[in-house]
């Protein structure tokens, strides 16, 4: 969108990439698609809810499509209608209390991976083991997802051996360390061993943690003394096709659902060494049938 929203939920990134005009015609010939070549599920059984029109949640009496963004329900689908997603690693998001349920896509994310996803409402905040909980955040001392777990494993050698190292982003700079994430032979090779493979390339990471707030809120919860220890994580040479993009703000501010997902898909290669067949393409289910509703609607309004 042109205009400032105020209410917008991003996740910024890197600012690296040249933001791409809104006005620009080769903006728009690209955001209609962004999306291509994902393996979802198939988008009929959104369509049908869509024809129905809007319901009533049973719980909170809010007009919703979908899904009750407040009460985290489904509506006018069921649980077995949409894809459920098992992540490789817990994800939790601190939500800002002023935001605005209907415009966060962080929803996406509890309803289509309900067991690893947890939402908190700033300022409750869980107590987190700082060698074992990253914040994907930018700023000064961010690293990127392939250098992740080994910094995460040198914070947790320092504190057993009370050690006091440089720091693991120095450190990497200089060896270009990539990671301890080459270990296993054959992770896909489906013998009893693989589980563990798994789990030992994991550890010691056990949770992540996403902010859901807009830009200009972001500081309050990124400067809490609770998360100012964890180890920040970058995302690096995203571009976020949010149709709620705020002008004059750089293309690489992602929604919070796009910062999980392209997360993932790092962590999934980088971390675990496995080629990446779209297993977390299914969290942009909800997200990319919205975008083509948008995109449709911008073009018959001629406005792309």
């Amino acid at each position: 969108m042109s205009s400032l929203d105020q209410n917008q939920r991003l996740h910024p990134s890197c600012r690296d990439k040249t933001t791409v005009s809104s006005d620009s015609s080769d903006t728009c010939e690209l955001a209609k698609q962004p999306l291509q070549g994902l393996k979802l599920a198939s988008h009929a059984v959104l369509e049908k809810a869509r024809e129905r029109g809007r319901l009533k949640c049973s719980k909170c009496g809010g007009s919703r499509m979908f899904f009750c963004y407040t009460c985290c329900s489904l509506l006018g689908v069921s649980l077995q209608e949409i894809p459920v997603i098992t992540l490789p690693v817990k994800i939790d998001i601190i939500k800002h209390p002023n935001e605005t349920d209907g415009k966060s896509t962080a929803i996406h994310a509890k309803i289509l991976a309900p067991s690893d996803v947890t939402i908190y409402t700033y300022p409750c905040i869980p107590d987190y083991e700082k060698d074992k909980v990253v914040l994907v955040f930018p700023g000064p001392g961010a690293v990127s997802v392939q250098d992740m777990m080994q910094c995460l494993r040198d914070m947790t050698e320092r504190r057993s051996h009370g050690s006091s190292d440089e720091p693991c982003t120095k450190r990497l700079k200089r060896e270009e360390v990539q990671g301890a994430t080459h270990t296993a032979e054959n992770p896909e090779s489906g013998n009893p061993d693989e589980a563990k493979g798994l789990e030992s390339r994991v550890y010691p990471l056990q949770r992540v943690v996403f902010i859901d707030s807009t830009w200009n809120q972001t500081n309050k919860i990124s400067t809490d003394e609770r998360l100012q220890d964890l180890l920040r994580v970058e995302l690096k040479m995203r571009k976020t096709c949010f149709w709620r993009h705020q002008k004059g703000k750089p293309d690489t501010y992602l929604a919070t659902i796009e910062a999980i997902y392209y997360f993932l898909n790092d962590f999934h290669m980088h971390c675990l060494s496995l080629e990446y067949k779209g297993e977390y393409d299914n969290l942009l289910f909800f997200y990319s049938y919205l975008h083509s509703v948008v995109n449709k609607a911008k073009t018959a309004a001629g406005k792309c």
